[in-house]
């Protein structure tokens, strides 16, 4: 029986692969562990969007290889390195046996079975309606709708290594969801590289492929209590999205719509194919029909020409929506997409300077956003213990992240109201109600030294 254990780095698109494959895996009769140092097979998940994931899996394989010396260990790599001309020359280095590129995942069965090194980095068909068997004991899970990108922005290696958009059917998506719900998962976040492009691929028309707004309607009415989605590209994102939202209750207003750059000029240099003023009319279509919607943005700061007057409107952007929350990069150059072949970096100082303000902005926003939310009763889904003992951690309807003391009734994990008492730009904090509205009784928490007495460990 082979033994195996999956690593992995990048995205939500990334984590629902793995279990797919690791579902895979299984269904031949491999046993997954929990380590590398219990597994003759290591298969690492990676991400190719920026260079940090790169290097920690650099520094990962030149591991493994010393251990397959050793011991006869078998690695495999997968995801969007390995599409990559980059991760093939990266595999060749450290004697990487499996390689599986994000459309070749089915192939991990032949694979195994190959006494020879294993390449494959097709984009299969078959892929795009297999449907994973649902994972066990999760009240949350990811269900990919899509994969692909018909988009090229200047910056963005995923229309190579994920290959061009492609929509699964409504009703695999439905038939994956209703296996979700009988396992008791009750909030599922749909995933596509560019997820409300849904439907709009050649040919999905022609096959009954329904758009985003109606497909948002259908998965509404499927019996799974919250629904999200990520990520959104704001040259498609249409005011029918919006109303859908409105108008489903199962569907968070939670919004993930990526602005990049403020400044027109840069979006131009990405390749966005919208402006400032389209993007922030589609800010106020949200608000018009969810004046309480969580609005969240991604950000890359110090591309490739961006001056100073470039990044003063991308702060003033951020002054004028308003954001809950961001996810802030500085621009890594990725080998193989245009802005790497034709644009002249920025120096890393600069960069770092420029994050740190926006870092600034950012926390203040969201320090006044969250704030506005104590005394409020929020409903959070609590997924188990926080990294504090006798605490639980989760998150709300809006993806605030929760924390709460367990309480008597409620010390595990579960979907609970929670009135709000305190707040910090990152984290919301509360105590679980009961039926009554009225605060649960706290169980008794462990001092510190009982925590890591030698006897309380036994």
């Amino acid at each position: 029986m082979v033994r195996a254990h999956v690593i992995t780095y990048g995205c939500q698109m990334n984590e629902y692969d793995t279990h797919l494959v690791e579902s895979q895996l299984v269904s031949l009769g491999a046993d997954l562990v929990g380590s590398i140092d219990e597994a003759d097979f290591v298969l690492v998940n990676t991400c190719a969007v920026r260079g940090k994931p790169v290097d920690k899996v650099h520094s990962l394989l030149g591991d493994l290889r010393k251990q397959k010396a050793s011991r006869g260990l078998v690695i495999g790599m997968m995801g969007c390195l390995a599409q990559l001309e980059e991760g093939q020359q990266i595999a060749r280095k450290f004697e990487v046996d499996v390689l599986l590129g994000p459309g070749s995942l089915l192939d991990i069965g032949a694979a195994l079975e190959s006494n020879t090194r294993f390449w494959g980095l097709a984009f299969k068909d078959e892929l795009h309606d297999h449907i994973p068997p649902a994972p066990q004991g999760r009240l949350q899970a990811h269900l990919t709708i899509m994969r692909g990108c018909d988009h090229h922005c200047t910056y963005c290696i995923v229309p190579t290594t994920r290959g061009p958009q492609v929509s699964r059917t409504a009703d695999s998506i439905l038939r994956e969801l209703d296996g979700l719900l009988a396992a008791g998962v009750r909030e599922v976040t749909l995933l596509g590289q560019n997820v409300n492009a849904y439907g709009i691929d050649q040919g999905a028309r022609v096959a009954g492929i329904p758009s985003f707004a109606e497909l948002l309607r259908l998965v509404g009415k499927s019996g799974i209590e919250r629904i999200k989605f990520t990520t959104s590209h704001p040259m498609n994102f249409t005011e029918d999205v919006a109303i859908a939202m409105a108008e489903t209750p199962a569907v968070c207003d939670f919004v993930h719509l990526p602005v990049q750059s403020g400044s027109n000029a840069v979006l131009r240099r990405m390749a966005r194919e919208y402006t400032r003023e389209k993007y922030l009319e589609h800010i106020a279509q949200i608000r018009r029909h969810m004046p309480a919607a969580v609005l969240a943005t991604d950000i890359i700061v110090g591309f490739s020409g961006e001056t100073e007057a470039d990044f003063q409107q991308t702060l003033d952007l951020y002054d004028e929506v308003g954001y809950d929350s961001a996810y802030m990069f500085i621009y890594s150059p990725r080998p193989g997409t245009p802005s790497y072949k034709h644009f002249a970096d920025l120096p890393r100082e600069l960069k770092t300077e420029r994050l740190g303000r926006l870092i600034v902005k950012q926390k203040d926003w969201s320090q006044s956003r969250n704030a506005a939310k104590v005394g409020t009763v929020q409903e959070v889904l609590l997924r188990g213990d926080a990294h504090e003992a006798g605490f639980l951690e989760g998150h709300s309807r809006g993806n605030h992240p929760v924390v709460v003391p367990k309480a008597v009734g409620a010390d595990g994990s579960g979907v609970y109201r929670v009135k709000i008492g305190h707040a910090t730009p990152h984290m919301l904090y509360g105590q679980i109600l009961g039926p009554d509205g009225q605060a649960l009784p706290e169980l008794p928490r462990l001092a510190p030294e009982a925590v890591s007495s030698p006897l309380l460990m036994v």
